[in-house]
């Protein structure tokens, strides 16, 4: 790092990670440019949260740009139909449409929400990720469609969704989660005709970082949504907290970064990765906060974020660069895993690392408070 040592707390880490991405790129041209694409979604719903935690009115202002250049004036948009992914950026619809007077935003998301209807699913009703990858169900579409069936449901009152999404995390758990381990797969796959299903119980082979902080991601978010005593809750509840504590066992104790295959770090080729460290960072602050899991818990994240701020780097132009991000990634073994190439700022992982530090930083304030 150069002069970024110098920024003392998570907040202002979230706002020059923010900044260094808004002085790069207007929001219609955030990579890949023009595209309603979960890469934009992940950053600029970290870069909401930031927002609502006290940042500037540019950074509102940053997201509806992004959103009013891609959704005309009668709610058309362009969007992927085939796909758990494209539903993700919705979550940038709902504080709009409450705060606006047009229903273009109310619109678009009526069309997101049909893709609930028309996706594919497996026999016992799980989504497909995508089209092109027939019967199988990814840690990755819990929170990329997820999150967004609950805060649908809470908008618009469609209770019924709320038991969908409890549904899809129920198959994930009963299909993809590893009882020796306690972690879930990347990918099942009911048909077993993947070439890396398993051909007993249809998973993909390994437990790799950003798939299972999706899945991190979506549990606690979910606990935003569904309130303490509803169905469902105190399930939820569970599972974060047994979760958690699985996490704290992975985390790598030298640097507090997690690996890109979770549970192999004794393996040379393996290396740490920062998207699913900030991920999991987020998730252990969260499942903290809301008293799912101990002192050990609140340890890890703060070493999981230690470890981020020590590998971030400024480019020439003194503007944040978080290294080490996998590129996008299919299931497959553990070789696929580990020789992905990596790269810098990629959105997902930017995002990420905002949504860490906007936690981490209520995390220090509620502590501040007890003191």
């Amino acid at each position: 790092m150069t002069e970024n040592s110098t920024i003392a707390s998570p907040i202002k880490w979230a706002r020059a990670a923010c900044d260094s991405l808004m002085d790069a790129y207007l929001p219609e041209e955030l990579p890949p440019a023009r595209r309603w694409h979960y890469h934009q979604g992940v950053f600029l719903c970290g870069m909401e949260l930031l927002w609502q935690a006290g940042g500037e009115d540019r950074y509102a202002a940053y997201i509806k740009r992004y959103v009013d250049q891609l959704i005309d004036d009668h709610g058309n948009f362009d969007f992927a139909r085939d796909e758990l992914d494209a539903i993700q950026a919705g979550l940038l619809l709902f504080r709009l449409d409450q705060e606006g007077d047009s229903r273009k935003y109310r619109i678009a998301a009526d069309k997101l929400r049909s893709l609930f209807h028309t996706l594919n699913r497996t026999s016992e009703g799980g989504f497909w990720h995508k089209d092109k990858y027939a019967y199988n169900m990814w840690l990755d579409g819990l929170y990329m469609g997820g999150v967004f069936a609950f805060k649908y449901a809470n908008a618009y009152d469609e209770p019924d969704l709320r038991q969908m999404v409890l549904h899809q995390e129920q198959l994930m758990r009963q299909h993809m989660k590893d009882e020796r381990t306690g972690l879930l797969y990347h990918a099942w796959d009911e048909s077993k005709q993947m070439p890396w299903a398993d051909p007993e119980t249809g998973c993909s082979p390994e437990f790799w970082a950003r798939s299972l902080g999706w899945y991190g991601l979506a549990l606690a978010q979910f606990m935003d949504e569904i309130p303490v005593g509803a169905e469902g809750r105190a399930e939820l509840e569970a599972v974060l907290s047994e979760f958690s504590a699985v996490l704290v066992k992975h985390q790598d104790a030298a640097s507090g970064l997690w690996y890109q295959v979770v549970n192999k770090g004794h393996l040379t080729d393996n290396w740490l990765e920062t998207s699913g460290t900030c991920l999991f960072v987020y998730t252990l602050a969260k499942a903290y906060k809301l008293g799912l899991i101990g002192e050990e818990g609140l340890a890890a994240a703060r070493r999981g974020y230690k470890g981020l701020v020590s590998v971030v780097k400024s480019d020439e132009q003194g503007r944040f660069v978080l290294p080490d991000i996998c590129i996008g990634t299919s299931a497959g073994d553990y070789e696929s895993y580990v020789t992905r190439p990596t790269c810098e700022n990629d959105l997902h992982g930017v995002g990420a690392f905002v949504m860490a530090c906007v936690e981490m930083e209520a995390l220090m304030r509620e502590n501040d408070k007890r003191k």
